[in-house]
């Protein structure tokens, strides 16, 4: 769990970044219509999780640097015993102050009297427009009646200015407490798909190895998926995406299963890929060696002080190599490299990013220039080749075959440390787990 001292730790840094006479608002994720007056699970921004765990919706979090009152407010529903009776407990206004250190809370209902006040004298407004439309229409309307009247009166007007660069610089790198639930997001998330490896059968619904992974997420302690999980079999493994699930396993095919839980907010990511009737062929050997010897080539690149784009490098290096000599590409690797031959094949880069996010936030350049690994950086390496049923260029053994494997890897100050490694991806491994 993430400490009160820690998320106050994160507001203040926030505060230090903004600049001179500003404010910062952090609205809640709306609530989603499943059908007519069904919704989905509530899913809170992530921004307001990181900087103070408030886990209801119809809530705006104000942050104002150096305001002699308190320079946390937070705007929550009260509390209402009928409502609570249908929905659920609310936090309400003194639990806010007493458990998450909010320094003054106000009712919902009341931030269109109180929300215009706090931004008249501010320089700068930082904002994530485009994650809640309905609250974007109402905040620019105030703001426009802010610099309205401040032009009326010859004062300058404020300027917006986009708060995600500031939160993924912060989010980027991770606490101890941080890795600490990633940790556990990755082991349950390994357990998961070594149960899919046990349970695998010929003739299975793809939708229920499905269900066999998010039951182990569940009953892990688990809140649930942290992005729809994808079980594609066949040619289904082909489709970078693939979330119907419904296909029938069959003898002969390979399954490819990308998922990992969440866990007390924090994501894991995880793909492998192997043999629905426990015996890798030939040809699905061939590749899936090739797709392993490029990630472990691209992880043996991350230490402190690297580039994010090596690793990718790596992967594209032996992914072009490993198809020539398999006599999928034809020519020279270095000019195929350059020609980007190999896209046909591996068209999605080898990383991303890990957090609270599956895909999460920080900026991959800096200055136009790639990033460099620091400590406490997290991100997965996820290299794949993909050869659609249809493609006619190669020979017939190589056709409809999609395989994909994906670890969860930590920039340690050394170097790096996989927390994915509780699942096998060497193929004697997996087959003798099958087994």
């Amino acid at each position: 769990m993430i400490s009160n001292k820690e998320y106050a730790a994160r507001r203040k840094d926030l505060m230090s970044m903004m600049g001179h006479n500003s404010i910062a608002i952090i609205a809640a994720a709306p609530e989603r219509l499943r059908s007519k007056d069904t919704y989905y699970p509530y899913k809170q921004s992530t921004n307001l999780s990181y900087l103070c765990g408030f886990a209801e919706p119809s809530a705006v979090m104000v942050l104002l640097p150096n305001r002699a009152q308190g320079e946390f407010i937070l705007f929550c529903r009260d509390k209402d015993p009928l409502r609570e009776t249908w929905d659920g407990h609310r936090m309400g206004l003194l639990e806010a102050k007493n458990k998450l250190g909010a320094q003054d809370a106000f009712p919902i209902d009341d931030i269109e009297d109180i929300l215009p006040g706090l931004l008249e004298d501010k320089d700068h407004v930082y904002y994530s427009p485009g994650k809640n439309k309905a609250f974007d229409g109402r905040l620019m309307h105030w703001v426009d009646e802010v610099c309205n009247n401040r032009t009326i009166e010859g004062n300058s007007t404020c300027e917006f200015v986009d708060l995600d660069h500031l939160l993924g610089e912060l989010r980027l790198i991770k606490s101890a407490a941080e890795i600490k639930l990633m940790r556990k997001a990755a082991d349950i998330s390994a357990q998961a798909h070594c149960r899919a490896m046990r349970q695998c059968s010929v003739g299975q619904k793809e939708y229920q190895l499905q269900a066999e992974i998010e039951h182990e997420f569940m009953m892990a302690g688990a809140t649930g998926p942290a992005y729809t999980s994808i079980v594609g079999s066949g040619t289904n493994a082909c489709v970078l995406h693939y979330i119907e699930n419904r296909a029938t396993l069959k003898s002969g095919d390979l399954v490819l299963i990308d998922a990992g839980c969440e866990y007390h907010n924090y994501a894991a990511d995880i793909t492998r890929t192997f043999p629905v009737n426990g015996t890798f062929s030939k040809a699905q050997a061939a590749l899936y060696d090739l797709v392993l010897a490029a990630q472990e080539a691209a992880i043996k690149t991350i230490a402190p002080g690297v580039t994010f784009d090596q690793a990718n490098k790596a992967a594209i290096a032996v992914i072009t190599q490993g198809l020539v000599e398999l006599g999928i590409l034809k020519g020279e690797v270095e000019a195929l490299v350059a020609d980007g031959a190999y896209r046909d094949f591996y068209m999605h880069s080898v990383s991303h990013w890990l957090g609270m996010d599956v895909h999460d936030v920080g900026d991959y350049k800096v200055d136009n220039h790639w990033r460099v690994y620091e400590a406490g950086m997290l991100l997965t390496i996820e290299p794949g080749i993909y050869i659609a049923a249809d493609n006619a260029a190669v020979d017939k053994q190589w056709r409809g075959i999609g395989i994909r494997i994906e670890d969860d890897i930590l920039v340690t100050k050394k170097g790096y440390e996989i927390l994915t490694d509780g699942v096998p991806k060497q193929r004697d491994q997996i087959e003798k787990l099958m087994a």
